[in-house]
Parts: C-alpha cells; sequence; structure tokens
C-alpha cells in the first residue's frame, strides 16, 4: 500500500474503475490503473493492486478489462436549444437528400403527419451537395406544401429558407428592411424576397413561435441522453441570444433530470446589459449550471462587419469593465482581425490579468493573428469535426490564400494559444471522437487531407475537449483531468487513442460514462 492511502476510509469508497487504462492528463501521474470514487469527486489514483485497502463492503466495483478511461468530455462550443429542436424536425443532411427534389418529397411526407398551419422546421440541407448547387426557394419550398409554414436552416446555421406561408406571417415582403447584419436575397429583375435569408438565425429566434413544452421535451431528454452516449459531462452553450428564459429552462431541465451533464450558458449581449436586475439564480451549485461569459456575434455578411468595429471595441470594453468573460464569434479573418483589435482597445484602457477572453471559431487565422491571439491571452473555442463533414467544401470553395489558414490548431498551439474542441452542434454532430479524429488526421469524409502541417498529436486532441475546455470556463481546479479531489467525470472508451493508427479513432465507442460519480450511460454490459 502507498504511503499517500493511509488516510483513507475503505468503507465509504463509493465507487471503482480497476483493471483500466486511465489516462489522467496530469503530469505527476500520466498513467494509472484504478481510480476510485467518493461523494461525486476523485479520491484515489493508483494501481489495481491497491484495490483490496479501498474497497469497502458496499463499494461498487466496475473492472475495465484495460478499456481506456479519460476525463469526462466537455464541448466549449454548442447549441443545446437548437440540439434539441433537431432531433425532433426533419434532417436534409448530405447524406440524406441529392436534390431539391428529394427535400420537397421529404417535406410532403413530413406534411402529410401534422395539421394544417403547424410550422415544419427542417435543417441541415447544403447546396454544395445538391444537385443543383443552389439554395431552394420560397417557391420550391411551396410546391412541397403551402398549408403548413415552413423554415429549412443551412447545415452551417447561416442561412434559411422559408415557404410563402412562412413569409406571410412573419411579416417579411418587398419592403422589410433588412436586419443589420442580415441579408434577404431578392430577385433581380422585381426586388421580390425568394425566400433566402442569411445571417438572420438570431431575428429569426426572436420572432418565430417557440416549439411548446409537448414537443420541446422528447428532444430535450433525446439530446440529454445522446449527449451521455457520447461520453459528455459537460457543455457550454454559446448562442448569442441566451437569456433569462433559456436560464430558467435549463434550470428545470436540470431539476427533473431530463438534462444531467453540466451546463455553462453564455449570456448574449442584450441579456447581459440588464443582467444584475434579472434572478440569475443559482440553485443547482455553479459546478452543474453556471454563466460562462458573454457572446457578441460578428459577421461579414453583408460585406461589412457588424457590429461596426466602433461598436463592437465598445461592447468588448462594457463587458470587460464589468469583469465578465468575452466570447467573439469570428470565422473570416477580417472578423477575427476585428476581435482582436477590439480585446487590445478593452485591454489598453483596464488591464486584466486572466481574463481568458475567447474566439468562437477562428475558422481563418494568418500566423500575424494567431501571434496577436497569444499577445492578448486570447483562447479559442474552435471545430475540429468541420474539418470531416466540411473538408471536402473547404477545398473546391475557400480561395487558396484563405485555405492555408483553415483551422490551424497546430500553429494556434505552438504560439502558446489553449485551444479548446467544440462541435457547434447541431451544425454537426456532438461526438467528441470525431472532433479528436479530425484534429489528428485533418481528413475529410471522403479521405482527403486539409492542411496537414496543422495535424496535433492525440494527447493534444484529447485535452482540447477536457483539460482546455475546463479552463475556458475557468473550472480546470475542479474538472477536465483525474486527480485526487477533482469531480468523478469520467468516460470509458473500447480503445486508446494515443495508441491506435490515426483512422481508427473515430471508431472508438463510448461504453460507459460517469458523471459526479454515477454511471449515467452503459454499454459495458
Amino acid at each position: 500500500m502507498k504511503e499517500e492511502t493511509v488516510t483513507i476510509n475503505p468503507q465509504i469508497s463509493d465507487f471503482i474503475l480497476v483493471n483500466a487504462n486511465i489516462i489522467t492528463l496530469e503530469p505527476a501521474r500520466q498513467r494509472a490503473s484504478l481510480v476510485a470514487v467518493r461523494d461525486g469527486k476523485v479520491l484515489y489514483i493508483g494501481d489495481t493492486s491497491d484495490l483490496k485497502e479501498l474497497k469497502g463492503s458496499k463499494s461498487r466495483v466496475i473492472n475495465c478489462h484495460g478499456k481506456t478511461v479519460l476525463p469526462g468530455f466537455n464541448d466549449a462550443h454548442c447549441h443545446f436549444f437548437a440540439f434539441a429542436e433537431s432531433l425532433t424536425s426533419c434532417s436534409f443532411s448530405p447524406k440524406e437528400v441529392r436534390s431539391i427534389s428529394d427535400i420537397q418529397e421529404n417535406i410532403r411526407r413530413f406534411a402529410h403527419e401534422l395539421p394544417p398551419g403547424r410550422w415544419i422546421r427542417a435543417r441541415a440541407y447544403d447546396e454544395f451537395y445538391l444537385r443543383e448547387k443552389r439554395h431552394p426557394t420560397r417557391w420550391d419550398m411551396d410546391k412541397a406544401t403551402s398549408a403548413h409554414p415552413v423554415r429549412l436552416t443551412h447545415r452551417s446555421g447561416n442561412a434559411h429558407v422559408l415557404n410563402s406561408l412562412a413569409m406571410d406571417i412573419l411579416r417579411i415582403s418587398n419592403e422589410t428592411p433588412e436586419p443589420a447584419g442580415a441579408i434577404i436575397d431578392r430577385e433581380l429583375s422585381t426586388g421580390e424576397p425568394n425566400g433566402v435569408l442569411f445571417g438572420m438565425g438570431p431575428h429569426l429566434s426572436k420572432i418565430l413561435p417557440s416549439m411548446n413544452d409537448d414537443d420541446q421535451n422528447p428532444g430535450v431528454k433525446q439530446a440529454g441522453q445522446q449527449l451521455l452516449s457520447l461520453g459528455i459531462t459537460s457543455i457550454q452553450d454559446a448562442s448569442s441570444h441566451n437569456d433569462i428564459n433559456r436560464w430558467k429552462l435549463f434550470q428545470q431541465w436540470k431539476t427533473n433530470g431530463d438534462l444531467r451533464c453540466r451546463v455553462k450558458m453564455m449570456l448574449g449581449f442584450e441579456a447581459f446589459k440588464s443582467y444584475r436586475e434579472v434572478d440569475f439564480s443559482h440553485t443547482l451549485g455553479r459546478d452543474q449550471l453556471g454563466i460562462c461569459g458573454v457572446k457578441i456575434l460578428l459577421s461579414e455578411t453583408t460585406g461589412r462587419l457588424h457590429p461596426t468595429q466602433s461598436e463592437l471595441n465598445e461592447m468588448v470594453s462594457e463587458i470587460h469593465r464589468s469583469g465578465f468573460q468575452v466570447a467573439i464569434h469570428a470565422i473570416e479573418e477580417p472578423t477575427v482581425e476585428a476581435a482582436c483589435t477590439a480585446f487590445d482597445y478593452a485591454l489598453r484602457r483596464s488591464p486584466r490579468s486572466d481574463h481568458r477572453h475567447r474566439i468562437e471559431h477562428c475558422s481563418v487565422c494568418p500566423p500575424h493573428l494567431s501571434m496577436k491571439l497569444a499577445s492578448l491571452g486570447i483562447m479559442v473555442a474552435t471545430q475540429p469535426s468541420f474539418i470531416y463533414y466540411n473538408g471536402d467544401r473547404y477545398l473546391r470553395t475557400v480561395p487558396g490564400q484563405q485555405l492555408e489558414h483553415l483551422y490551424p490548431i497546430a500553429t494556434l498551439m505552438k504560439n502558446g494559444i489553449k485551444v479548446c474542441g467544440g462541435s457547434d452542434c447541431p451544425v454537426v454532430p456532438p461526438d467528441p471522437m470525431f472532433g479528436i479524429y479530425s484534429a489528428v488526421s485533418r481528413m475529410s469524409e471522403t479521405g482527403e487531407t486539409v492542411l496537414p502541417e496543422e495535424r496535433i498529436p492525440p494527447l493534444e486532441a484529447i485535452r482540447m475537449y477536457t483539460e482546455y475546455a475546463a479552463r475556458t470556463s475557468f473550472e480546470e481546479t475542479i474538472k477536465g483531468t483525474i486527480i485526487q479531489g477533482k469531480l468523478a467525470d469520467m468516460v470509458v472508451l473500447s480503445g486508446d487513442p494515443t495508441k491506435v493508427p490515426a483512422e481508427e479513432i473515430k471508431a472508438i465507442k463510448v461504453e460507459m460514462t460517469i458523471l459526479n460519480g454515477e454511471v449515467v450511460w452503459d454499454e459495458m454490459g
């Protein structure tokens, strides 16, 4: 028995994994074969030979038979409300539809089972993979149904298509002005909206009818279970329109057990401005539900920055001075540069150490901006899975100069930037193993390579979804690695991502998920 275990009372060890290949991500002890849990926290890390001293009469002991144990996965950028909704809506991903006529046929089938007037929400189409190589229009959707309002969401989430009935309900017409930063696509000859909307997601979320409880609850439960089945024990919801109502829904779902994983919710800027006047009560404990910064959506959909640089500077400064973390959605090089400028502006006026401000996506980031981010202490929350799911499109549509700097994860890390991983689900599935695989292999779905020089080692890819993700929400002292005293959130895998060839990583399955020392997903039998 090792000296450090002398104080352990074996009678109150709740849960023990033995014969495991435990990757702790802790430098002092990187591998172990036993982990003991008590009261929802890690009690001891050691060898299977220590079992006798740790096992009590009521301890549950699980033999892992050499399977790999990691800290529970943390999706550092997702959209839970949209994810839950997506599970009860039509999916038109490239695997499911090949043409606009396929989309029409699927909507007809869905409409046949719904009463007239009921909204049809569909998602995940991508014009690049459609035979017609174009977005569907309102008139295409009208041919599928004129009795149901239809909202079709692009795979990226940055474009939507409405049929004529939906446009009438939402009062979008020839005279409708475009919201700031958005585009209502129109017929060149008449100026009439054709139903295709760009950059209008936040606006639509405000005016679309909300899903009723009967619709939403099944999706919430299904989404919560799917996250656990993928080994995800924590999420960070990055929606820019999160507010007190969404906070209360998270509280409700956490309380009734529909959503088990830990949640950090970003605030939208409007909600932030009223934060101190609204009751964001922490009734569940901050390790279960908390705020993790303020989200700003920065885009150049119209060819101009929205918000403008001066507006962005003031928004970032206001959030920064209030002591909050800032998270800026920035995809294109100009938006990443604008975000850097705004962070620099705020930090010069109000210096603050360890602010952990972050850029969400940071998709196109040339070396000079990578170095600027590092000098400012900015973290990056990016989506390696996009390389797998969208890589073929990137290789054919992204201009060469931008492609050279697309998701430069290795470069960012070499410059000392902590890069965490998220899925952006429901844009792509929330499976962390595909994110880890993509960061290691840089391979698209069809096997094409996207910037192989930006590959990273498997252990660093794992850290993106564990240790570094915890750091982005200021939680590295309570989770993200496996060590005595941290939360007992763990995942048991069928294989070791650090030992198998890169191509085999995506085939590794989650066999067990442990949350707060409790088995919440079990495929081990």
